[in-house]
This record gives C-alpha cells, sequence and structure tokens, in this order.
C-alpha cells in the first residue's frame, strides 16, 4: 500500500502543476454535457498526466477517469479512479477552490486516496485502517453534536436547472436547522472538509465515483460517517452520499428526508 500512496501522491504532484500552470496562462473552456458541464484544456492534460504515472508504475491495472470514461460502474479487483479536475467551474473562473481527487479501489471499495488542493497547497491522504491527514498531519471529525450549531456544505446537481425546485427545499430545510449551509464547489474538497473538522457534514446526489471514492474514505478515517443520504451503506457507486463528523449524522438523514 506505501507504493499505492507513493504513486498517487506523484500523481497529484504532476497534476497539481499542469493546473497551476494553466491558471497562470489562462484557462480554455467548453461545455461538456450541458451548457453548465464544463471542461478545459487542462481537465484533459491533467488526466494524461496522472494515466502516464499511473501506467509506468503499475501496468495493466485498470483505471476509471472522468474524462474517458466509458462505464461508472463498480470492478472486481484492483482500480484507479481518477478525477483530474474536481470544481472546473471554480477553476474556470479563478475561484481556488478545486481538487485533483484520486483513489485506489478493491472490487469497488477505496483503500488508499489522495485528494490534492493546488491553489490551497492542501494534500489530503488516508490509507484502509491506518487514519487520515492533511500534510502529514492527522485529521479528525469534528466533535459538534447538535445539528443546529453545525455548519453544513452542498452542491447542487448538473440537472440542476430542471429540478430546482427539489435542491432549494433540501437548502431551505438545512438552512433553517442549521448555522449555516455553504456551497464551495468540489465534492472532493467538501468531503475534506467534513473529515478535517471545518465543516460537520456534506450531501449531495447524483455524483460520480471519481467524485467521492477518495474523500469518502478519507472522512471514514478521520472518524466520520458516510452513507447515502437515506442513511443506507455507502460505496462510490451510490447515487447520492452523506458524510459527517458522525455525531449529527442521524438528524442529517431525517432532516433530509422527504423534499416537498
Amino acid at each position: 500500500m506505501r507504493e499505492i500512496l507513493t504513486t498517487l501522491a506523484l500523481a497529484a504532484d504532476r497534476a497539481r502543476a499542469i493546473l497551476l500552470e494553466h491558471q497562470e496562462r489562462g484557462v480554455d473552456v467548453e461545455a461538456k454535457g450541458s451548457a453548465i458541464d464544463l471542461v478545459t484544456r487542462a481537465d484533459r492534460e491533467s488526466e494524461r498526466a496522472i494515466l502516464d504515472v499511473i501506467a509506468s508504475r503499475h501496468p495493466g491495472v485498470a483505471v476509471l477517469a472522468e474524462e474517458s470514461a466509458r462505464a461508472r460502474g463498480p470492478a472486481t479487483g484492483p482500480r484507479f479512479v481518477v478525477d483530474p479536475l474536481d470544481g472546473t467551474t471554480n477553476f474556470a473562473h479563478g475561484v481556488p477552490f478545486f481538487s485533483v481527487s484520486l483513489s485506489y479501489e478493491l472490487d469497488g471499495r477505496p483503500v488508499a486516496a489522495t485528494v490534492d488542493a493546488p491553489w490551497l497547497e492542501e494534500r489530503y491522504a488516508a490509507e484502509q485502517g491506518a487514519g487520515a491527514t492533511l500534510d502529514g498531519r492527522p485529521l479528525r471529525v469534528s466533535r459538534r453534536e447538535q445539528l443546529s450549531e453545525s455548519l453544513l456544505v452542498t452542491g447542487f446537481p448538473y440537472d440542476r436547472r430542471e429540478h430546482v425546485d427539489r435542491y432549494l427545499s433540501l437548502w431551505r430545510r438545512a438552512l433553517l436547522a442549521t448555522h449555516g449551509v455553504l456551497r464551495l464547489g468540489s465534492a472532493a474538497l467538501d468531503l475534506c472538509q467534513v473529515a478535517a473538522g471545518r465543516l460537520d457534514g456534506f450531501w449531495e446526489e447524483k455524483l460520480a465515483p471519481w467524485d467521492t471514492s477518495a474523500g469518502t474514505l478519507i472522512v471514514a478515517e478521520a472518524g466520520g460517517r458516510v452513507t447515502t443520504m437515506r442513511g443506507q451503506p455507502h460505496d462510490p457507486y451510490c447515487e447520492s452520499v452523506l458524510a459527517t463528523n458522525g455525531r449529527i449524522h442521524d438528524a442529517c438523514v431525517a432532516l433530509l428526508a422527504h423534499p416537498r
């Protein structure tokens, strides 16, 4: 596993350099699936660099990568899961909250992970059973026990224009029940903020495995709890995710149930 973590770190180093270089010289943007689902040249160059590192160190191991993915389902055996730029909209607008999310799965379950925030110069990592770290320092989730005193974060799926009332209903309900609800724009980093104890919970629907595979392991290894929004067992191939410090988890499940 040490070799896997080294691979993830080396790939994240390559991706960080590419993304920062594109930030300095300007970002080329195009729509991918819809007018609000963006992709940049930086996404593609970052992914190619990550895949090159993986192929050179682990030839023959399967990879699921966002920009070249043909399917999203879990695999049998080992597989790397790659999001070369999580938070593309932020990146395209010059907002520093974006990340590179990398994990190594066995039979569809993440066992090693790295999430790098290039502009923030932060590196999160986790290994199953060995804890989570931020720049080498141990991470722990918050100890906040009351939902009313919690600060949450969420995201809106790319179909938000078609289902805006549902998503705003959930937002409104959470906003009224807590200290506040943020929308920061990178699911992988949102999960890491929960792991770091900066935020107390995160939920979102319709995420892809490359969005959550790394971050959910980091939350779990930092002592948090991860399920679907209905409180059912979670894996990166579920349709929704709820990650909290554990203490407010059941309250969050109840809060998010049956939106109007």
